[in-house]
C-alpha cells in the first residue's frame, strides 16, 4: 500500500513529539541526585499515642542533617550526602546518589513539636512524634 508523504508527516511528527517528551522526562529524572525514587526511603506508622518515622540514610554525616516540624502536621527531613573523593581513580559504576535532598511529609494529625525525639542509629534516622493533645481522642461525659 502506498502512503503519500503528506499522510505520513503528521504520524512521524506525533512520534517525534512523543519521543521528545519521553527524553525530556528521563533527562530530568536522570539528573535527580538520588535516582528515580524519593530519597530518603521512609516508613511511617502509628503506635500508641505517637507517629514513628524511619528514614534510611546510609553514609550520611549527622552534621549534614536537619529535621523540622511545621504547623504541627508537617515533617521535613533535609540534608546532604557528600560524594567520596577518589583521587587518581576511575569510576566504573555509581549507583548510590549523592547531593542535597529535602523530603516533606504531611502528617495524618497534629503532633506535639516540643516533644519530638530523634535518634540516628546505623544509618537509620528514627523519629518519634507524639500526638498533640488536640489530636488525642477525648472521652465525653454523658449527662443524664
Amino acid at each position: 500500500m502506498f502512503f503519500s508523504r503528506l499522510t505520513l508527516n503528521p504520524v512521524w511528527r506525533s512520534f517525534h513529539d512523543v519521543q521528545h517528551e519521553v527524553n525530556r522526562v528521563f533527562d530530568r529524572l536522570g539528573n535527580h541526585p538520588f535516582g528515580l525514587t524519593e530519597f530518603p526511603a521512609l516508613n511511617l506508622w502509628e503506635a500508641d499515642d505517637a507517629l514513628h518515622v524511619e528514614a534510611e540514610l546510609p553514609g550520611l554525616d549527622l552534621s549534614n542533617l536537619e529535621i523540622f516540624v511545621t504547623g504541627r502536621d508537617q515533617l521535613t527531613i533535609k540534608g546532604e550526602r557528600k560524594a567520596p573523593v577518589a583521587e587518581k581513580a576511575t569510576t566504573h559504576r555509581q549507583e548510590r546518589g549523592y547531593g542535597k535532598f529535602e523530603r516533606t511529609l504531611k502528617l495524618p494529625y497534629a503532633v506535639n513539636e516540643d516533644a519530638v525525639e530523634a535518634r540516628f542509629e546505623l544509618g537509620v534516622l528514627k523519629i518519634r512524634l507524639p500526638k498533640h493533645d488536640s489530636a488525642k481522642p477525648r472521652k465525653i461525659e454523658i449527662k443524664g
